[in-house]
């Protein structure tokens, strides 16, 4: 189950046409291919959730959207969202939200990192009385609301308003974890966006100083973040942030071993996170996630066994969706990104 983005953007030509079907399609057979059976993306921009969504159901994937992300004028979202001046135009994207077909709300609260300035990790957050009205607003329309939330005053002030899930993620201290615990939230972990910034020699990810030194201050309070999160019985479940430098949509498995290689849980624990854990989150324990009488008939096969090595995933023998079987799926891959990425494996 793939929680933190679908990338349209190489499905939309140059990131500005309308929506093609086509287009749509052949994102979707991909994703079936690989054995996705639930997609849900954070980052709609150009129109392209709510006719996915439509559409999804023919592939045997449950697709969920915002329609799209929002975000206060002024602030960071405006790259990939709708943004609002008033309390009373905030309401009102969210009405439209709900119209257009939005499963949740996706709110923008702070940025991803400072790209000036050393060790400061994100831009200035929105003031914690705008996040709980925002918040609130969406509750009230009967949204879950996904919080894009980074720093731990965004990430804290999210939880204290009773937001339902904190993606990415920040430094924990004791008064984030025991509002994690009170509120019930679940933390979206995504170590894939922040290891290039990070790891990458800069002559390959292009990124200053700066942005690397910082890079590695977000990639650390991700996996810091995970850690004590599984350490205070607080859910965890894996995206992988599509919409950045160096994520394919093909490569998911990497976001398991990277779980398993820097947060230290085993290859069982997370195959358990992506799949069981995760269809909790989406509110689809009881259909699909696990291998169950009852549930859907939601499988892959591969040659090795992932328990093992989590690298087996990379290489899907057979897929089954909701009952129809899928032999031999392919993909075209982007030999460059893993040629990088597979260094750090």
């Amino acid at each position: 189950m793939v929680l933190d983005g679908v990338n349209w953007r190489e499905s939309i030509a140059r990131h500005k046409a309308a929506p093609q079907e086509a287009l749509i399609r052949k994102t979707l057979a991909q994703y079936q291919a690989l054995g996705y059976t639930y997609l849900r993306d954070g980052g709609d921009r150009w129109g392209a959730g709510a006719l996915a969504a439509k559409l999804a159901p023919e592939y045997g994937i449950r697709y969920r959207t915002p329609c799209f992300p929002i975000y206060k004028t002024g602030h960071y979202g405006s790259f990939i969202g709708r943004g609002f001046s008033t309390p009373a135009e905030y309401r009102a994207l969210v009405r439209e939200a709900k119209a257009a077909g939005a499963h949740f709300i996706k709110i923008m609260i702070s940025g991803l990192m400072d790209f000036e300035h050393y060790g400061v990790l994100t831009d200035e957050p929105l003031a914690p009385g705008e996040i709980a009205d925002m918040i609130a607003g969406a509750h009230d329309e009967g949204f879950s609301v996904m919080a894009h939330a980074n720093g731990d005053s965004a990430v804290r002030a999210a939880l204290a308003a009773g937001v339902d899930s904190i993606e990415h993620g920040a430094k924990p201290n004791d008064e984030i974890l025991r509002l994690f615990r009170e509120c019930g939230a679940f933390l979206c972990t995504t170590i894939s966006p922040a290891l290039p910034y990070a790891l990458f020699d800069r002559s390959v990810s292009n990124a200053s100083e700066v942005e690397q030194f910082n890079g590695n201050v977000v990639f650390e309070g991700i996996i810091e973040c995970a850690k004590a999160a599984l350490a205070h019985d607080i859910p965890v479940v894996l995206g992988n942030d599509v919409g950045c430098p160096w994520i394919t949509q093909y490569d998911f498995w990497r976001e398991l071993y990277y779980f398993h290689k820097f947060v230290g849980v085993s290859n069982a624990f997370a195959l358990y996170t992506a799949t069981s854990r995760s269809a909790e989150l989406a509110g689809l324990g009881d259909v699909t996630g696990t291998v169950a009488a009852g549930k859907c008939a939601d499988l892959i096969v591969t040659a090795e066994n992932p328990l093992d090595d989590l690298r087996a995933l990379r290489h899907v023998e057979q897929v089954m969706a909701r009952g129809r079987l899928y032999a031999h799926p392919k993909f075209r891959e982007r030999k460059n990104v893993t040629a990088e990425l597979d260094k750090f494996l």
